[in-house]
């Protein structure tokens, strides 16, 4: 897969004028990739540690609780942060779900996902389980125009706070690693989670290791 997404031309796919067609537009002004860059990994980390303090370890998430993280993060630089998408994506000439259907499978996710796995507690089996099935199914409806990814991986951080692990290090999605991770969620469309469970136990290894 590529680095770039592809969209259709509704209004959240408009860049920032002055940016090269590089920048989504947004409340800032930021014409520059690597600002926006900065922009956002700053302000992820200021709402990890805000989330961090705010979800307790019983905690059962829900489609607004991911809205609202998605709000908290992005609220300050887009205008449609913590709303579902409306344009079509793809990424690698592989498609997400269409928005018409994000609703309902947002409502069945929730349903069937997090009903189940959250609160995330248990033997290390079970807990990378959760993982790697609410990871999955979540970054397959892709449910916001922008930060699924990044939002997914914070997810897997508080449900593995949950579990009593320490704060995850998700070196094995990203990097070299990064073709074996978009197979893994590939392979979750057939309900087939067994490469993102061996992830997700590389990453808890790494994690403990470097606790």
């Amino acid at each position: 897969m590529s680095n770039r997404y592809n969209t259709d031309g509704f209004p959240e796919s408009q860049f920032e004028p002055g940016s090269n067609g590089t920048v989504l537009k947004n409340r800032l002004g930021i014409t520059s990739l690597a600002e926006m860059q900065r922009t956002e990994t700053v302000a992820l980390l200021q709402t990890t540690e805000a989330m961090a303090d705010f979800f307790d370890q019983n905690h059962r998430f829900t489609v607004q609780d991911l809205c609202d993280m998605h709000s908290h993060w992005l609220g300050g630089i887009y205008p449609w942060a913590g709303k579902f998408r409306n344009v079509m994506m793809s990424k690698g000439g592989f498609p997400f779900a269409s928005p018409a259907f994000i609703p309902q499978l947002m409502m069945t996710f929730e349903k069937k996902h997090f009903a189940v796995h959250t609160p995330c507690q248990g033997e290390d089996e079970t807990v990378v389980a959760s993982l790697a099935i609410v990871h999955v199914e979540l970054v397959l409806i892709h449910p916001f125009r922008e930060g699924n990814g990044r939002l997914s991986r914070l997810l897997a951080m508080l449900m593995g706070l949950q579990a009593a692990l320490p704060m995850l290090i998700f070196d094995e999605m990203e990097g070299v690693h990064r073709e074996r991770y978009f197979a893994a969620v590939q392979a979750g469309m057939r309900s087939n989670y067994a490469l993102m469970e061996d992830i997700f136990s590389r990453i808890i290894a790494q994690s403990r290791q470097d606790e």
